[in-house]
């Protein structure tokens, strides 16, 4: 179904990807994590000419836009999220040049090119840092946040990292503490400073003017932290979120002063007026905030004025029930105003949703089951690189674990590696055919059997069937841009409608191994026959097997 691209230059972006200005709100965005993409020249790590070697693969899904995982020049102490130069490729991914010729790939093919925009920290490494901690009066003295220590000689707060103990690390060359919300090699950038904020928005003015679409922007609640250094306040135990891992201290504050502060509302217009500048482009933030997704949500992309878009983990947890779901969608779309969510089930950080949500379940049925529902929900739904796969969470030993974060938390925390394994491409080799060396993680044998090129083979498989799904649904403008309502529906059941300039579309959902008949009275439907989904209807009567859907014309 598909043929591998070609390395060399390719065409120019066809006129019509950047006509309509909105082609974000309900594009299918796939996310590529370039050091387990594919690797195409033999270290054992993804580089940017992998991605464009696979470009008509990603084309053929029905995707709208792809998502790169950071390649900029840095240490990799946290696998490229901690940036030692903004405006290059790190030798390991390639070089600019490939990554022009990848970009003009994907818009040969109408793809959106989306690119990871890290700035709420840098790397240690990077010149801006080095030149901060060489003394306390230099040009960039103030670029990151310092503080004193206590007169006790303690951090100046309370607040954590969430990698693990306390957000500050003593600096002898400047005899103070600086703040990092992660690694101890990941220095916070000091947002009260003007010049920070010129700088980064130079950075990402850099490649807009290269071509890129957009921006996911990592830790976008991130950006600023309390300018008078108060302590957070602890959370009490019915205070605290559900998702709350109690290995890690970190969810036993109430981070109201060490992020999501009400400057960074002021930053986030001036990164709009930014991209506004540039037709068509678009930004998509990752909140991490328990129990605030929806108020930043509706904050941060009030339309017209912030981002684009956003995304919080709250569907990313291992709670997956019905219910679950709706009260978070519910939330949502009651909550957000004129803003936009985006939704995602996998991603680079979290188990892959085929272990976390699909134990025990037949695979062949779940996988294009929860990539369907993902993309039927209002919001632009992300999709993560294997997850069209059905892949599961890899099961790395301890002696081959990359994460940081996970070395750290060992054993009840295993950390992310299980879900940055390498994309398996064909059946019948030692790495799947991403790599002729070993790579830099393993490949999980069972993966083997789930390979791209193997799947593609089988018209039933489940690429196939998603492949199938995001073209129809291309076809349905309810399905992307639609309002949505929940109909009460029974046991593991969602029921749902999306409404669009006098257009409805019934999205039915069986979660559950059983069988269910949902009756709803007053509507009468015709099935749209959602190819891979089994799901009959009768007049007003909706019967799903287990672990299928339905969708149907509402005609009245």
């Amino acid at each position: 179904m598909f043929e591998e691209a070609e390395t060399g230059q390719e065409a120019d972006m066809p006129a019509n990807i950047i006509k309509d200005p909105d082609w974000w709100r309900g594009a299918v965005i796939y996310q590529i994590y370039p050091r387990s993409f594919n690797d195409t020249n033999g270290d054992g790590i993804g580089d940017l000419n992998g991605v464009t070697e696979r470009m008509d693969y990603i084309a053929s899904l029905g995707v709208d836009a792809i998502w790169l995982s950071p390649f900029f020049t840095s240490p990799m102490d946290d696998f490229g999220y901690d940036v030692s130069d903004y405006e290059d490729v790190d030798p390991m991914f390639g070089t600019l040049a490939d990554f022009d010729r990848m970009t003009s790939a994907a818009h040969k093919r109408g793809l959106k090119v989306m690119i990871d925009l890290v700035i709420s920290h840098t790397s240690d490494q990077h010149p801006w840092f080095k030149e901060s901690r060489s003394s306390k009066d230099n040009a960039k003295a103030d670029w990151y946040v310092w503080a004193d220590a206590k007169p006790d000689g303690t951090p100046p707060t309370n607040w954590l990292s969430i990698f693990g103990g306390p957000a500050w690390e003593w600096d002898s060359r400047r005899c103070q503490y600086y703040m990092h919300n992660f690694l101890t090699s990941q220095p916070d950038l000091n947002f009260h400073n003007a010049e920070v904020q010129s700088a980064v928005l130079s950075a990402a003015r850099f490649w807009l003017d290269r071509g890129v679409d957009g921006f996911r922007l990592d830790t976008v609640n991130f950006y600023f932290h309390d300018a008078e250094f108060r302590d957070n306040p602890p959370l009490s135990a019915d205070e605290m979120p559900s998702t709350v891992d109690p290995t890690n201290p970190y969810g036993y504050q109430d981070h109201i002063y060490d992020k999501t502060r009400p400057e960074n509302l002021e930053f986030l217009e001036k990164f709009r007026a930014l991209l506004d500048k540039y037709p068509g482009a678009t930004s998509v933030g990752e909140i991490g905030a328990d129990g605030q997704a929806v108020e930043l949500t509706a904050s941060y992309t009030e339309e017209n004025r912030r981002i684009h878009m956003a995304y919080s983990f709250d569907l990313l947890t291992p709670q997956h029930s019905a219910p679950y779901i709706r009260r978070i969608v519910e939330e949502m779309n009651e909550g957000i105003g004129s803003g936009w969510a985006s939704w995602a089930l996998s991603n680079h950080d979290v188990n892959r949703v085929g272990s976390r949500w699909g134990d025990g379940l037949d695979l062949q049925k779940f996988a294009p089951l929860e990539t369907a529902l993902c993309a039927s929900l209002r919001g632009t739904p992300c999709l993560y690189q294997g997850e069209e796969l059905g892949l599961t969470q890899a099961d790395v030993p301890f002696e081959k674990l990359q994460d940081p974060y996970g070395i750290r938390f060992w054993p009840e925390y295993k950390g992310r590696d299980g879900c940055r394994t390498p994309m398996p491409w064909v059946k019948d080799n030692a790495h799947a055919g991403f790599s002729e060396e070993d790579p830099w993680l393993p490949v999980a044998p069972e993966h083997r059997e789930q390979a791209a090129f193997e799947q593609d083979k089988d018209p039933n498989s489940i690429l196939n069937r998603n492949r199938a799904f995001y073209a129809w649904r291309q076809n349905h403008v309810p399905m992307k841009k639609g309002d949505m309502t929940f109909i009460d529906s029974p046991g593991e059941t969602l029921v749902f409608t999306r409404s669009h300039k006098g257009e409805t579309v019934l999205c039915a959902f069986n979660l559950a191994n059983t069988e269910e008949t949902i009756t709803l009275s007053g509507l009468q439907l015709e099935n749209l026959n959602a190819p891979g989904f089994s799901g009959s209807i009768d007049g007003s009567t909706i019967s799903l097997g287990g672990l299928d859907a339905a969708f149907a014309r509402v005609l009245s």
